[in-house]
């Protein structure tokens, strides 16, 4: 990201930077999750396959104005949003999404570590952006909001009548995918 030459009212240069640079892995993270999204959308198999196959173009909507909307603030703030897949990949710190061609529940059980992995850092830029840029921490907490719907959505399949999570405790995506294929064979 170019270093900014100027910021928006309000906010020092250094101030601008430090936002941008914030949000700018919020971005990284986004992309991320908008291109998991159609991959699951692309490779999800078995008896739910319409319901969840539905389900996840309206969230790849939101992530795609998510995705603007952070990419403009960055350049609102004076640097340059990078989008670049070669920019994502050298920079994220998580591996790419480890399904291929699945069922619905080792999907969902999967999208639910990915989830908990975006809603999570989504918190930490909301925190490190509250005393420095308001404007900021209101996008990210709006944002925040439709990311636990959306993983409400997903976890709403996950769960039993009991609320007991099928994935509860998984040790990330591969194991999150056996758990839920285990619990829904057992239902």
């Amino acid at each position: 990201m170019s270093t900014p030459k100027y910021t928006v009212p309000g906010l020092t240069e250094a101030e601008g930077e430090k936002v941008a640079g914030i949000l700018q892995e919020r971005l990284d993270a986004l992309n991320d999750l908008a291109l998991t999204l159609k991959h699951v959308h692309w490779n999800v198999v078995g008896p739910h396959f319409i319901a969840v196959h539905e389900m996840i173009d309206p969230h790849v909507v939101e992530v795609r104005d998510m995705i603007d909307e952070t990419a403009e603030r960055i350049a609102t703030l004076g640097a340059s949003p990078n989008g670049l897949v070669g920019h994502i990949t050298s920079s994220r710190s998580w591996d790419d999404y480890s399904l291929q061609r699945a069922t619905t529940n080792e999907h969902l059980g999967a999208l639910d570590e990915v989830y908990q992995g975006v809603i999570g850092d989504h918190r930490k830029a909301q925190a490190a952006t509250a005393d420095l840029d308001p404007v900021t921490e209101d996008l990210i907490i709006g944002q925040t909001k439709t990311l636990e719907l959306f993983h409400w959505f997903v976890r709403a399949h996950l769960e039993n009548a009991g609320g007991q999570i099928s994935t509860a405790d998984a040790g990330g995506e591969q194991q999150a995918a056996e758990q839920a294929s285990a619990a829904a064979t057992e239902g």
